[in-house]
């Protein structure tokens, strides 16, 4: 069984990113899978607001102390904000990676890829393999 937390309110990306949708806004994230594969999470290059994200792609780095990963989007739109505490307190990420740990907030542009992630039950079953 995977370990840790998997709130059942987001939708999941198979490469371990989640996304809290409201309305025509997301708020995203890395899972706690992916937190505690990385290890000690010491540096978010987070991009620029305004700048636009594809589902898919990677968007920003996470720097551990074991490695660096990109970030890939679990959905796309045109990033309206940053979580500096996140740049500024990378721990963050591994502490609370569903509230205080977020990366981004953004604008849909394609709403409907919602539909193509995963619940919360789906995801877990992922991990379990």
């Amino acid at each position: 069984m995977a370990e840790g937390n998997y709130p059942d309110d987001l939708l999941y990306h198979p490469e371990h990113d989640w996304a809290r949708v409201d309305g025509d806004t997301a708020t995203r994230g890395i899972t706690w899978f992916a937190q505690d594969s990385l290890g000690e999470v010491v540096f978010f290059d987070p991009p620029e607001v305004g700048s636009q994200v594809a589902k898919d792609s990677s968007y920003a780095e996470v720097e551990s102390v074991k490695a660096v990963s990109e970030v890939v989007a679990p959905l796309s739109g045109e990033i309206t904000e940053v979580n500096a505490v996140a740049g500024d307190q990378p721990e963050k990420i591994n502490e609370d990676p569903y509230g205080d740990g977020w990366l981004i907030k953004i604008r849909l542009t394609e709403p409907a890829e919602a539909e193509q992630l995963l619940s919360q039950a789906d995801y877990v079953a992922l991990l379990d393999g």
